[in-house]
């Protein structure tokens, strides 16, 4: 089996538009340190020092895990091979998913969670303030 390579800057790239923010808005987030251009030249980056990983992921509220570990031709593979079965009725999901790792997905299900939480506390709180 071929090893794949994970892209840490294409990752950071992928979570920062699942989130809906611009590299100058990430930026912010980081700290003055940190330009729109500095979080560009990072996202080109394969390789990301921990420490900055640490940092990226603290500003975008995510496992720095999620980050490092993400491989998307391996979650395609995964989804890919799960529909193919279940339309030709052979193999169980089970078979299928064994040999993928889903850790970063459970990382991302509890992010969406916790966003959805937090705008209900904020639309709560608006409400409270009309009456």
């Amino acid at each position: 089996m071929e090893k794949t390579t994970i892209h840490h800057g294409q990752n950071i790239a992928r979570f920062r538009s699942m989130l809906n923010l611009k590299q100058d808005a990430l930026a912010d987030r980081m700290g003055d340190d940190w330009s729109q251009f500095k979080i560009s030249r990072l996202e080109s980056q394969e390789e990301i020092k921990d420490d900055i990983l640490e940092q990226v992921a603290k500003a975008l509220e995510i496992p720095a895990a999620a980050i490092k570990n993400f491989d998307e031709k391996a979650a395609i593979v995964c989804i890919q091979s799960n529909h193919q079965g279940a339309n030709t009725g052979s193999g169980t999901i089970g078979n299928y998913f064994s040999h993928c790792n889903f850790h970063a997905i459970d990382k991302l299900v509890e992010l969406v969670e916790k966003m959805i939480k937090e705008k209900d506390e904020v639309i709560a709180k608006l409400s409270e303030g009309k009456k």
